[in-house]
């Protein structure tokens, strides 16, 4: 069995610099001698959840972009309502969004923010605990939308590559910068094919939305005369260590293209199905090798951040598209853990309990009425577990949610200026 899938009786030591020390059998005396003990008594310690596809700047807008298909819901709602941010109201929406990541067991997050406000977002991730990887949306043409984010190329690298030497690694690595250009149809090859170089030379990710509507695939083929993951690998994308949201709707060949590149997929199974977009064929990508990773998207598509939502969600898609033996409960809990944190980067320092890597946990009981019962921990963890079941969450190894309170800043204060916020966005929106 891979010792990443074994299910332990016992204790973890975890060391001053926030890494696992040991795993240590129960009573070891080792535990008499830490500084601070949790007493999980019965209670499970998971791998903190990773979501590889978020976008906090859109937490402000949950319910203001309902019943439309994606790319009128778009030009319609988002990008006019993303337009109207200035920087107090991107921080409210990232840390409205960080609280209920962090709340319901997320430790790691690959976030995509808007065109400009980005140091917000990072600022909000640098005061919450949150272990971010995100980066500002470069787009530089595109049908629909705003001038306020629209950038001529230079303009938008020259800010990216401001924003990468100020936030890459900070915080002792907690925070990560990501070259993020929307996709392909607000990109110009000019500035596609430079986020490609500039990840081959910096090992920076990339990360990016792909195939995922059928009007957005049946337009990029239009226009480029390709289909839209083939068009990303033939600029040089693929090859790096890139997130490619969705991936609903790939042609055959282009399945291969992900097997034998850098590229994750990143399915998003709510937002996917809220929006009509269809569901993605995560069984065949597993069977061909492509790296799976789960991902809320936004507030704005979901209309929540609940990882463990889409991991039930993803493993009933699954098996309503490809039968009930599609993806197993273990393989499924991997695409919420390792597997996304393959697809950051990060799978030699979190994603699995192991000594040596940090301690980023979640702590849950499921001693309650809708999760008891089951005897193998996985498909209880898949199809029975919920936000509201964690109970202390580690990042780093620094507790920063303790008996389901917020350490580093209130719930309740971030909901508070969160509506304020928006009350002040929806009237700029409107002005």
């Amino acid at each position: 069995m891979d010792p990443r899938r074994s299910v332990l009786a016992g204790d973890i030591l975890v060391d001053a610099d926030g890494r696992i020390g040991a795993l240590l059998q129960p009573g070891d005396n080792a535990t008499r001698r830490a500084r601070r003990v949790i007493d999980a008594s019965g209670l499970v310690i998971v791998p903190g959840l990773i979501q590889a596809h978020l976008h906090l700047c859109q937490t402000l807008f949950r319910g203001l972009a309902e019943d439309k298909p994606l790319l009128a819901w778009l030009r319609e709602r988002i990008w006019p309502l993303e337009a109207a941010h200035d920087p107090d109201s991107m921080r409210a929406s990232a840390r409205l969004g960080i609280a209920e990541l962090l709340l319901g067991g997320t430790t790691s997050i690959l976030d995509m923010g808007s065109v400009h406000h980005t140091d917000a977002l990072f600022e909000a991730a640098m005061e919450t605990g949150i272990r971010y990887t995100g980066g500002k949306a470069l787009m530089d043409t595109g049908d629909g939308v705003p001038a306020k984010l629209v950038e001529p190329t230079a303009n938008a690298l020259r800010d990216n590559d401001r924003l990468a030497d100020q936030w890459h690694e900070r915080a002792d690595g907690r925070l990560r910068y990501a070259y993020s250009p929307r996709f392909v149809l607000t990109a110009t090859y000019d500035l596609l094919r430079s986020v490609g170089a500039r990840a081959r030379a910096n090992h920076i990710l990339v990360h990016t939305h792909a195939s995922e509507q059928r009007e957005e695939t049946d337009l990029v083929r239009q226009r480029f005369g390709i289909p839209n993951i083939q068009l990303l690998a033939n600029l040089g994308l693929a090859d790096t260590n890139a997130c490619f949201a969705h991936c609903v709707w790939p042609e055959p060949e282009e399945i291969d293209v992900l097997a034998g590149g850098g590229a994750s997929v990143v399915h998003c199974p709510s937002c996917n199905m809220k929006l009509g977009s269809g569901a993605a064929p995560v069984a065949t990508y597993l069977e061909r090798g492509v790296n799976v990773a789960l991902g809320a998207d936004g507030a704005a598509s979901n209309n929540r951040l609940d990882g463990w939502e889409e991991l039930r969600l993803a493993g009933l898609l699954a098996r309503f598209r490809d039968g009930p033996v599609a993806v197993s409960a273990p393989d499924l809990f991997e695409l919420a853990t390792i597997g996304g944190a393959r697809a950051l980067g990060l799978d030699v320092d979190v994603g699995s309990i192991e000594p040596g890597k940090l301690a980023d946990l979640a702590v849950l009981d499921l001693r309650r009425a809708h999760a008891a019962g089951p005897e193998d921990v996985y498909t209880q963890l898949v199809f029975s577990a919920r936000a509201a079941d964690v109970r202390f969450v580690l990042v780093g190894g620094r507790i920063v949610v303790e008996d389901r309170q917020l350490i580093a800043f209130s719930e309740a204060d971030a909901v508070a200026d969160a509506e304020r916020q928006r009350v002040l966005l929806v009237n700029r929106l409107s002005a």
